[in-house]
């Protein structure tokens, strides 16, 4: 008995949680907060390259005229399955670019850092520093 009110108890918080969420989403936005989510905050980094390792990733390309997907696993020190995971998002995003290919009977995956990306990451370092030059000052 006591294992079944826990059970329901459990579920009725889930539905009041769920409702809450919801009633938060639905609000609708007015005046300056209106404005503010159509625009870019300029106190927000682009949290497509915040991430720590994505950061790993376009910095190491930034040097390097192109990586294979083993040299950034190494200088990255990360698996397979998370390289693989983060670098999808980057390429998606078109801030870098992949090719497979096969060297004899080895496949290979070769990644670079495209203009998108170059210009993201350059947006990104000087957002860094004025927000370090910011911090400084104050």
């Amino acid at each position: 008995m006591a294992k079944q009110n826990a059970v329901k108890l459990r579920q009725t918080s889930q539905r009041k949680e769920s409702t809450v969420r919801t009633n938060l989403r639905a609000v609708p936005r007015t005046g300056a907060r209106a404005a503010s989510a159509a625009e870019p905050d300029p106190t927000e980094l682009d949290k497509l390259i915040h991430e720590r390792l994505r950061l790993g990733i376009v910095s190491a390309l930034a040097v390097n005229e192109s990586l294979t997907f083993n040299e950034l696993k190494n200088a990255l020190k990360t698996t397979d399955g998370n390289l693989s995971v983060h670098a999808r998002k980057l390429e998606e995003a078109d801030y870098i670019a992949c090719e497979k290919y096969f060297d004899g009977r080895t496949p290979k995956t070769e990644y670079r850092l495209t203009a998108a990306g170059r210009r993201a990451l350059a947006g990104y370092l000087d957002h860094m520093e004025a927000i370090i030059r910011k911090t400084r000052d104050t």
